[in-house]
């Protein structure tokens, strides 16, 4: 027999379904695209002269900054907001700049983020004890 882990998110307090439940990766995902993409045209049409590599080089700055400071002030960058998903500390609540900080470091090496826990949260919400939520 197995053993009963509940469901996602409910060691964290969280709901089961529904606003305030743990983010569906396919989700995350799209919003992650959704930011990226946003990313790459503000570096393409704004700062980097047209050439695909400084495109990427830039796109990264525009990602972190954009990271840092919606998910600092709003709790969602762009894409979340549109895919209505919302960071919050793991004891609720906005992320203090530091651990924001941190975890947009840690979104930008991109392993932490492909490496999940049972609750499907990547290790850069992890270290940075955040969570990602439906709103």
């Amino acid at each position: 027999m197995g053993v009963d882990l509940g469901y996602r998110g409910q060691g964290l307090g969280l709901p089961e379904s529904g606003p305030g439940s743990i983010a569906p990766i396919g989700r995350r995902v799209g919003a992650l695209l959704i930011d990226w993409a946003l990313c790459l045209l503000v570096s393409y049409a704004l700062l980097s002269g047209g050439t695909a590599q400084a495109t990427g080089n830039w796109a990264l700055v525009v990602f972190f900054a954009v990271s840092v400071v919606t998910v600092g002030t709003v709790g969602c960058t762009p894409g979340k907001l549109l895919l209505k998903l919302r960071v919050i500390s793991e004891r609720g609540g906005r992320l203090g700049l530091p651990r924001v900080v941190l975890r947009s470091v840690l979104l930008l090496i991109v392993i932490p983020a492909v490496v999940w826990d049972r609750d499907t949260r990547g290790l850069h919400d992890r270290l940075s004890g955040s969570v990602q939520i439906r709103i």
